[in-house]
């Protein structure tokens, strides 16, 4: 289906946005709503305003009344969810219900439809399916390259456009490459964009981070603003500029200033992880790694084995979780574990040294502890952790962590995973 936008008029030149997703499944929590978040991040790169995000139900009124109030606070629209064939797909209804347009349904959308599912189909498949080719009148056709539902721009009111995406991420993100960025970018954008980096930090809380870096978050473009994460920490620094090399320009001082304050504590940029970090690295170093896991039970190796080109460093993992594990495959010894109990250093060392002896691994890291709820005690509260890590001259360094022991199980193992990532790479930084 060849597509022919219709320029539409928009006379107001403060031009700010809203993102509407619509499902019920949104709403009870049964998926993530990731599309307004991509969305908004697209809008970013455009320099678009957008004020505001809004989640609804699958229900025909609520929905109508809901875009006819967002028509009068902002310019364009941009709607996902509610475009497919089935009776709770009701975005498009209730849309023209708003303005109390009808819908008219497109010969040339069916035809299309009907090529793409290239089979014989029955009275009712028809019947649902051609409720996907109903629009107002004057809308213009946004094409679905991945799908079977299209969207549509439509301007209703002088002032106020409305672009609507399908659901899926994926049948969004194509639509948009194809027809809304460049719709979007002709007709509502000021000629500037926001452009971001990310600073990621590791082994410091958010608080000790914006403590040194107070002056800075008071900045107006760029801007500075923290975030924090399970055992992370990220400043995004934003500029507003005609083009990239400008918001380059404009991000680079401020960058340094943080970086100089942080020469240990910053892992990375943008999309770069603990896992990431260290497996370019050791790949560098052209050294390996393996893992003996106990309260972690494989995390840490799924970490390292998400990374791309990780099979160049990665050796594999011993997940010794049962103390006769241990002791059978690791070779710790039995009075050891009795003596000291399995989750602490003396064990996490001889775990270590066991792997070593067995994987024939540059590096190599031990880990045992309590991730909880259940197994603390006075001694060895939950959120105890002990990791030992041996090095190619077969030097061993141990390291003692209690995390907070209110914290829930996931939480802990993630931040012990982080503190086993952590501590190998400052190792390796020194």
């Amino acid at each position: 289906m060849k597509v022919h936008l219709n320029p539409l008029s928009n006379s107001n030149t403060n031009n700010s946005v809203e993102i509407l997703s619509i499902g019920t499944e949104i709403l009870l929590g049964n998926i993530v709503n990731t599309n307004s978040q991509w969305i908004a991040q697209e809008l970013s790169f455009l320099g678009i305003n957008h004020f505001r995000q809004t989640t609804i139900g699958d229900n025909l009124d609520r929905v109508s009344n809901l875009v006819l109030e967002i028509s009068q606070r902002c310019n364009l629209l941009i709607t996902t969810g509610g475009l497919g064939p089935t009776p709770d797909d009701l975005t498009t209804e209730a849309i023209a219900k708003a303005f109390n347009h009808s819908l008219f349904e497109r010969a040339n959308i069916w035809t299309g439809i009907k090529q793409k599912i290239n089979r014989d189909l029955t009275n009712i498949e028809t019947s649902y399916l051609k409720k996907q080719c109903l629009f107002p009148k004057n809308a213009s056709i946004i094409n679905n390259p991945r799908g079977i539902a299209p969207g549509m721009i439509w301007q209703p009111l002088k002032n106020f456009t409305i672009m609507t995406f399908p659901g899926v991420p994926e049948e969004l993100k194509d639509m948009w490459r194809e027809t809304g960025k460049d719709y979007i970018n002709k007709y509502f954008s000021e000629d500037k964009i926001f452009f971001s980096n990310t600073l990621k930090f590791a082994g410091i809380g958010e608080s000790s981070v914006t403590e040194k870096i107070t002056e800075l978050l008071e900045l107006k473009n760029p801007t500075v603003a923290p975030y924090a994460n399970i055992g992370e920490v990220k400043i995004r620094i934003t500029a507003k500029a005609t083009n990239i090399s400008e918001a380059t320009s404009l991000i680079k001082p401020v960058k340094e200033k943080i970086v100089k304050q942080f020469p240990t504590n910053i892992i990375g940029e943008n999309e770069d992880t603990l896992a990431s970090v260290l497996v370019s690295e050791l790949s560098h170093r052209k050294e390996s790694l393996a893992f003996a896991e106990s309260c972690t039970g494989g995390l840490l190796s799924s970490f390292i084995t998400s990374i791309p080109g990780s099979s160049k460093v990665f050796k594999g993992s011993i997940i010794a979780y049962k103390n006769e594990i241990k002791q059978s495959i690791l070779n710790v010894p039995n009075d050891l574990i009795e003596k000291y109990g399995a989750v602490s250093e003396e064990v996490a060392k001889s775990m270590v040294i066991g792997l070593k002896k067995i994987l024939q691994s540059d590096w190599g890291i031990a880990i045992s502890g309590i991730a909880g709820p259940d197994g603390g005690s006075e001694y060895k509260p939950i959120g105890l952790v002990y990791i030992s890590i041996i090095g190619p001259n077969n030097e061993i360094k141990n390291i003692k962590k209690i995390f907070n022991p209110n914290s829930n199980r996931i939480d802990i193992q993630r931040l012990s995973v982080n503190e086993c990532l952590n501590s190998l790479r400052l190792i390796l930084l020194s």
